[in-house]
């Protein structure tokens, strides 16, 4: 029965009892309730129908969420599928739209409906421009996507677990053939990889079918070694160990050797099509293609220009309250100067060896739980899932970011893992230590995204949404949250917070200056070098991931601004009835939204405070 056909049903049901029942007639108004509740329930069961379907297609989605589900597969990563997905999606608002009546939808439903349509049209606008990205590139490419998934994702406590291991070993060959006609699709229309890129993902692919069994060498390669430490972990005989691992071998050498070979092959081929031209607008309607794409990830409308503008302004404002912090530590020289002291003066680094490293993944693990221990007087809530701190495989330490953060499985079987990038100490200083705790554990990425994955009553469209602004926009507001509770008491540790926001204050003005003002690479790494304390090789790492990623990082500081103004917003309106865990209640409940969304929740909320004269009841779940 089709949705219409059943509210119809559920209508005359209840009509029926009610002429049949001898008691009086019906109240206008509850027969009002009773359809807004059957309008909302068709609503939402539709949402949950769509975000099943949709996720019956990503075999990688079901894995990330914790669903033992074609477990075993790859996904479809072929044009014909992602047509055909934006066809499913186009499908499925229509029916939405001509099945639920907006006007008598609850205010959290109508919510929902707004974010489904807007979620629809982006996909479709962003359609044509589909080929206008990199399937390889020096962080997220798919070479070092596939065994971090594998090792990070992939489900590993029964043998069943391990059987569907090896079944998506065997994938990998197919999953990479599909990969390289991606890659002949975009050079076919002039969109090639930047030529920096190919030796990181040449080297990338050449670690992972390096040592056993590819090689002769006394070391196991990354995926052997993982898949036999889970099996070792297995309760079964050392028989059926022996057979898993056995199977596993095979596949590595019949199906993960010839696609990393394969891939290596062609990109040799590409390399001599690549130039030193790193912007959007090298693209087919490139200027087009970047101002949507600046839409998009901030999820307002920016211009490119306008976007360099408040970058330009947020540098200088940085610039001068780093300044203030100079004369507090009472440092003599200019700006400049400091930025060279903090860059060479080995006080400011752990040592690069193992006790090294240790020592900072020690100190993170302090410092969140610091900010633990604090959190209640900033949350109504708290994420259930745990979170742990690992610092990056070795397989991929040479070219991934600094930090980032994995989300926990929704079902609780795997926790929120805070990355940190420790192949050299020398990028990852003392001082913004504290701040990138914050950023990427608590209050930051797993405070915002541990509680939308945990979110009840909520479609779980919006629960595993995807909108920077909001998510990085979040993170960067929760670096500077914990400094009116009294932490970055040592002056360096506050340089530190405003160092990284620095940064992405200065994404605004590089990513604007690569994709829209055309500057060359190192025209962009020369303005880092100016205007950051981050080292010279750092800054080439940074430059080179916002080449590969147009529009990406000016997602940061635009979301924190809002939030920022949001918050602003309420302490004017409601004075001293504000309550910041009220505020960010608000914000963290509704799961991640668009900014401009967003700026409605709170406005409706603050209405709401304002018409009541009171406090709104916010129940802790």
């Amino acid at each position: 029965m089709n949705s219409i056909a059943m509210a119809t049903g559920l209508i005359v049901l209840v009509a029926l009892c009610s002429c049949a029942s001898p008691t009086p007639k019906s109240n206008p108004a509850e027969s009002r309730a009773l359809i807004n509740q059957l309008e909302n329930s068709i609503a939402n069961k539709l949402f949950d129908d769509a975000f099943i379907e949709l996720l019956d297609r990503s075999p990688q989605q079901q894995s990330y969420l914790g669903i033992r589900d074609k477990y075993d597969q790859w996904d479809d990563i072929s044009d014909d599928f992602a047509k055909e997905t934006l066809q499913i999606m186009e499908r499925q608002w229509r029916e939405i739209e001509r099945s639920v009546d907006y006007e008598h939808l609850s205010q959290d439903t109508k919510l929902s409906y707004q974010l489904f349509e807007y979620n629809t049209r982006r996909q479709k606008e962003a359609f044509q421009y589909r080929f206008h990205n990199y399937p390889v590139d020096q962080m997220n490419g798919m070479q070092s996507f596939v065994p971090a998934f594998l090792i990070n994702i992939h489900p590993s406590k029964s043998e069943a677990d391990m059987e569907a291991y090896v079944a998506r070993l065997k994938g990998i060959e197919a999953l990479f053939e599909q990969l390289i006609v991606n890659l002949k699709a975009r050079a076919a229309k002039g969109v090639v990889i930047p030529i920096f890129v190919f030796h990181h993902v040449v080297s990338d692919s050449r670690n992972i079918i390096s040592g056993k069994p590819f090689t002769d060498s006394n070391e196991e390669s990354t995926l052997l070694a993982d898949f036999r430490q889970k099996v070792n972990r297995l309760d079964v005989s050392e028989r059926k160990k022996a057979e898993l691992i056995g199977k596993a071998q095979t596949a590595l050498l019949a199906s993960v050797q010839p696609a990393y070979e394969s891939l290596i092959d062609y990109l040799t081929e590409l390399q001599r099509q690549a130039n030193t031209d790193h912007g959007a607008w090298k693209f087919p309607d490139g200027e087009a293609f970047y101002a949507q794409a600046l839409r998009h990830t901030t999820t307002t409308g920016l211009t490119p220009a306008e976007v360099h503008q408040i970058g330009l302004d947020e540098v200088k404002r940085i610039h001068g309250e780093m300044r203030t912090i100079l004369e507090l530590v009472e440092f003599d020289g200019e700006l400049q100067d400091f930025f060279h002291y903090v860059r060479t003066d080995p006080k400011f680094y752990f040592s690069n060896d193992e006790a090294g490293k240790q020592a900072y993944l020690s100190m993170a693990v302090d410092i969140i739980a610091a900010m633990q221990a604090r959190l209640d007087e900033l949350f109504l809530r708290r994420p259930g899932a745990d979170l742990i701190i690992k610092a990056v495989e070795p397989f991929r330490e040479k070219s991934a970011g600094k930090a980032f953060y994995n989300r926990p499985a929704a079902d609780g079987s795997r926790p929120g893992i805070f990355y940190a990038n420790l192949y050299d100490t020398r990028d990852m200083p003392k001082y913004e230590l504290e701040a990138l705790a914050h950023h990427e554990g608590i209050p930051g990425h797993h405070m915002q995204i541990a509680v939308a994955t945990e979110l009840t009553g909520v479609p779980r469209f919006r629960k595993f949404g995807r909108f920077t602004a909001y998510t990085e926009g979040w993170a960067l507001y929760m670096e500077y949250i914990p400094k009116e509770l009294g932490f970055y008491r040592d002056h360096y540790a506050d340089f530190g917070r405003l160092a990284m926001e620095l940064w992405r204050a200065c994404r605004l003005v590089v990513d604007t200056g690569i994709h829209w003002r055309r500057w060359t690479r190192e025209e962009a790494i020369q303005y880092l070098d100016d205007n950051t304390p981050s080292p010279h090789n750092q800054n080439i790492k940074a430059i080179e991931r916002y080449i590969v990623m147009p529009s990406q990082a000016t997602a940061y500081k635009i979301g924190m601004l809002r939030f920022l103004e949001l918050r602003q917003r309420g302490r004017e309106q409601l004075g001293d009835r504000f309550d910041i865990r009220e505020y960010h209640d608000v914000v963290l409940r509704s799961g991640p939204l668009p900014l401009t969304m967003l700026e409605g929740v709170v406005d409706r909320w603050l209405e709401s405070k304002r018409t009541a004269g009171e406090r709104l009841s916010v129940t802790p779940p």
